[in-house]
């Protein structure tokens, strides 16, 4: 006796990725470029949403930067042949291998990076961008130290070219960028060389403050549909499109009583007779475990909330503003509805008390990924 295969249902909960609002941030970028050239930023596996799952989206930047050698790799085995950019450099001596055979760009922030270069053996020249430490203190060099760094690498044989880059601590903010303008300014006063100061903020607000277009821009989370300076501005306002939908479906109802309890720790006490929907969402999903009553959520496209903590596979939504749901209906953690409706995930992120990156970069891998290809909606 044989007996049929039943196939198992799917848990209900999916990642898509929209290659259309990918296009359309992109595009936005650029029209704020101007006739600098435009990186697309692809570190941390392109903000969660995958290399290769974006590449096609993206292949109409003028280069790619990352962080990593084996992202690299990815890049260049997706046929890009193009610009690459490390944009820490490399790590180790034997890093520079790599970029040689590879044809990578690639940054240099520190003496021990000249030095590996120096005893490089390659019949390929460089082409790096010597960074400048302009206030964020991070990585660079101090403009006291950052002409020297320059004549070392360009008595170098091994070094083709030397572009000039710094990176922005608060071009999202009140702060500005003015102070390390000015140093970056200064620092690099006659220097040849391409020029990239700018990233998603800086592209956004302040690409016409004079240098700060430069030759090469460095969006983001832009090109992601994050806005850089939420909640001063929303994605909307930048006309910026959501990359990525998290949705998943109503797996179960409950009617409370005034006085009932949601959830762990009894975080959510019901004041009125009240129906809720349990989602399939939890943090082992990348859903951020701090995101509390009040969180705005999407069902069936109607803006409503969350209730009670986020447990490790499950939520619960308060279903007053959505009287007709029920079991499997649409539930968008942030991005795109169904009907259209949107859920910036900078909201999501704000009500967890942290930024749209992270909760792009924490998509968990049991979360199914799929790429849409539909046309863009309006902004």
């Amino acid at each position: 006796m044989h007996t049929a295969a039943i196939a198992a249902m799917p848990r209900p909960i999916q990642a898509t990725i929209h290659h259309a609002a990918l296009r359309h941030n992109l595009q936005r970028a650029r029209r704020a470029a101007g006739d600098a050239k435009v990186w697309a930023v692809v570190k941390a596996n392109a903000y969660g949403h995958g290399i290769e799952r974006v590449f096609e989206a993206l292949r109409g930047a003028d280069g790619f930067a990352l962080l990593d050698l084996a992202e690299a790799e990815r890049v260049r085995a997706l046929g890009w042949r193009g610009p690459v950019l490390l944009l820490e450099g490399v790590f180790e001596p034997r890093d520079l291998e790599l970029c040689s055979r590879l044809n990578l760009w690639h940054a240099v922030h520190c003496e021990a990076q000249i030095d590996w270069l120096a005893a490089h053996k390659t019949q390929q020249g460089h082409r790096v961008f010597l960074k400048l430490n302009s206030g964020m203190n991070r990585l660079g060099f101090a403009p006291a130290s950052f002409r020297t760094a320059w004549m070392r690498l360009d008595a170098l044989p091994q070094v083709e070219e030397i572009s000039l880059m710094t990176h922005f601590s608060d071009a999202d903010g009140a702060k500005g960028i003015a102070a390390q303008m000015a140093l970056f300014e200064e620092a690099t006063r006659d220097l040849p060389g391409e020029r990239s100061v700018a990233n998603s903020a800086a592209t956004l607000r302040h690409i016409d403050t004079a240098g700060v277009r430069g030759d090469w821009v460095r969006p983001g989370i832009a090109v992601y549909g994050g806005a850089p300076d939420h909640p001063v501005f929303n994605a909307a306002h930048w006309e910026l499109q959501p990359a990525m939908t998290l949705a998943s479906k109503v797996i179960g109802l409950q009617d409370l009583l005034p006085g009932d309890s949601v959830g762990y720790g009894s975080s959510f006490v019901a004041d009125t007779p009240m129906r809720i929907g349990v989602v399939a969402c939890g943090y082992a999903d990348g859903y951020p475990r701090h995101c509390g009553t009040g969180t705005p959520v999407l069902v069936d496209g109607v803006r409503t909330r969350l209730v009670g903590r986020v447990s490790m596979d499950m939520v619960t939504v308060d279903l007053t503003p959505v009287p007709q749901a029920g079991l499997g209906s649409e539930v968008t953690l942030w991005g795109r509805a169904g009907s259209g409706a949107v859920l910036p995930v900078d909201e999501v992120a704000f009500a967890a008390g942290t930024v749209g990156y992270e909760l792009m970069c924490a998509l968990a891998p049991r979360v199914p990924v799929v790429v849409a290809e539909e046309p863009p909606a309006s902004s």
